[in-house]
């Protein structure tokens, strides 16, 4: 039997900030994942809100993205609404 991913509201925000913020930069999916040492497609499941990243995740990411973690989550908070 073949399990479905859930994907959790928040998960799938967090993704398309992500999303968002790597566009702005310019980047394609393969370009950013090798700059945050990821596989394409882990990135993918990240931005696609299939992915639940660990905080060390989040971390590489909002350092590939060149903010601070908290700069980072202050983005995300702003981009989502929520509190």
């Amino acid at each position: 039997m073949k399990l479905q991913t859930k994907s959790w509201p928040l998960a799938k925000q967090v993704g398309e900030c992500i999303r968002h913020l790597r566009l702005e930069l310019g980047m394609n999916q393969e370009q950013f994942a090798e700059k945050c040492g990821f596989f394409r497609t882990y990135l993918s499941r990240i931005e696609t809100g299939c992915a639940n990243p660990t905080l060390s995740a989040l971390e590489v990411i909002a350092n590939a993205l060149d903010l601070s973690v908290f700069e980072f989550f202050e983005l995300v908070n702003k981009h989502t609404g929520l509190r």
